[in-house]
């Protein structure tokens, strides 16, 4: 006789009766339990749902505050003459109001995903107000709606500057709150040691502090012990499983920094086993440098596929980006001809020479300009440089040297709060450099690079960037690639922006600059 199959009978309910028996007769399948939350799980849900909702009345108030600005200016413009029906000056906020604040809904602005990621936040808010914008400006075509062209014209324009401003607030007050090791992710890593390790410099150098390490479950040999920003990281068995170590860690993440080649079917069992125990499963990726709006996720009949578009170096986004350059740089020259005068003064004053210092770096494609400087230096700087060249503290082919001698007193207060870098605004006008970009390299550094840096030239170089924003001259010369890599395969209009106003902040609090 072959072996017994399976039985194929429907599953017997808890309420169903034995007709061998005189009574009912409870059943119940065992493991086909569904998991139910932990308290780890259900209180990462819980703050999560407490930040949408703290995101939910912020936008709320301001979209009809400023929806309700703009009717109370059109109701002061009614006149006698021109009288306003009550129902179109009504109707007008409130319409923009209700698609307004749908769009941010249907963009997931608030999503838990975006939740203080900075720009990612603020890129969808001005996709869903765009949205907004365009389905308003229909229906005021369509219908003949004046009250409702004056909300696209002044109520939109406000509320989004606004809505921006309440977001980077609450970014604030949730990095401010993560420091303190709360409404982050608590967070246990998998994998090998070296991978690992990359991970936690990774997550040192973030600025979200979105993951709250703590543990590590290392595969091999733990060797030394682990650290994040200071703080030891401990190691964890690795002969319990991995929702064992979550739950005994009041985990509620887990990344994975291992391949799982060898076992295809490794992911779905994790997926299953971490099930009511965490909210999410991160695969670490060597794709570092590619950011989230090049990946997706792209199922096809079952196959998942991730999708990472390729960087592009033409085209519209870049004809949008030299519009910003020359918008930028000509509002900037209108400041920079004011406080240029003096400056000048103060350069005569302290040392003899020129005022502008103009020095040969490499631009796009590798093509040389001459860029233009506030002097920092005494005259004689470049004959001076050999006998420093020993004393060099920068790695690479950068040559950085904080108490360089033949900086004036005057160049040092203009290097720390970048008062130097003002004249570049007229390179970034005439098309040489851009407001925002990798480092201009000199001649003698764009000759060393190899295949891989020499990607930095790809893009015009830029008066600040990543670089600029991220600590200047204490990074490294492979931090400062590696910035300079990822902005130019993931620029975009929104990140341009935020740079900008992160530079203008470190323009009054000054920090790597000399």
């Amino acid at each position: 006789m072959g072996s017994a199959q399976p039985s194929l009978a429907p599953r017997r309910r808890p309420w169903a009766t034995s007709t061998a028996g005189a009574g009912p007769v409870a059943f119940e399948l065992p493991g086909a339990r569904s998991p139910r939350s932990t308290s780890t799980l259900a209180r990462r849900l819980r703050w999560e749902r407490r930040a949408h909702d703290r995101l939910l009345v912020t936008d709320l108030l301001v979209v009809l505050g400023a929806t309700a600005i703009d009717a109370i200016a059109a109701s002061s413009f009614a006149t006698e003459l021109a009288p306003v029906p009550p129902e179109r000056l009504v109707g007008a906020p409130l319409l923009t109001a209700a698609v307004w604040l749908a769009m941010l809904a249907a963009t997931r602005s608030r999503d838990a995903s975006v939740l203080g990621s900075g720009v990612r936040e603020y890129r969808r808010v001005a996709h869903a107000t765009g949205l907004a914008f365009a389905l308003l400006a229909a229906a005021a075509l369509v219908g003949d709606w004046p009250e409702l062209r004056l909300q696209l014209l002044v109520g939109i324009p406000i509320g989004l500057l606004a809505l921006l401003i309440g977001r980077w607030q609450w970014r604030r007050w949730l990095i401010a709150r993560r420091r303190e090791g709360e409404w982050a992710s608590r967070t246990i890593l998998v994998g090998e040691r070296d991978e690992i390790a990359y991970v936690l410099e990774r997550l040192s150098a973030a600025r979200d502090l979105s993951y709250h390490v703590v543990g590590a479950a290392v595969r091999g040999d733990p060797g030394e012990p682990l650290e994040l920003r200071g703080r030891r990281v401990p190691v964890l068995s690795t002969t319990a499983s991995v929702a064992e170590n979550a739950e005994r860690m009041s985990a509620d993440t887990v990344i994975l920094a291992a391949s799982t080649d060898a076992d295809p079917e490794y992911l779905t069992r994790l997926r299953r086993e971490l099930e009511g125990t965490c909210a999410e499963l991160v695969l670490f990726s060597r794709l570092t440098d590619v950011a989230g709006p090049r990946i997706s996720f792209r199922p096809i009949d079952g196959l998942p596929l991730i999708q990472v578009r390729i960087p592009t170096f033409d085209g519209g986004r870049h004809s949008l980006k030299r519009a910003l350059d020359i918008g930028v740089s000509a509002c900037a020259l209108l400041v920079v001809g004011i406080v240029a005068v003096p400056i000048a003064i103060a350069i005569k004053l302290d040392s003899p020479g020129p005022v502008l210092f103009r020095q040969q770096r490499v631009g796009r494609d590798g093509q040389s300009f001459a860029m233009l400087k506030f002097r920092t230096m005494h005259v004689d700087a470049e004959a001076r440089l050999e006998e420093l060249r020993a004393l060099n503290e920068a790695a690479g082919p950068l040559f950085k040297l904080k108490d360089d001698p033949r900086i004036t007193r005057v160049g040092g207060f203009l290097r720390r709060h970048s008062l130097d870098e003002l004249p570049q605004f007229w390179n970034a006008l005439r098309g040489d450099m851009s407001v925002v970009g990798p480092r201009p390299p000199l001649p003698n550094e764009a000759t060393g690079y190899d295949e891989v840096v020499k990607r930095r030239l790809y893009l015009k170089p830029g008066i600040t960037g990543l670089w600029q924003i991220s600590g200047r001259s204490d990074l490294s010369w492979q931090e400062s690639v590696r910035l300079d890599l990822r902005y130019v395969e993931n620029w975009s209009v929104m990140e341009d922006l935020m740079i900008i106003a992160k530079t203008a902040r470190l323009v009054v609090h000054p920090a790597g600059a000399y």
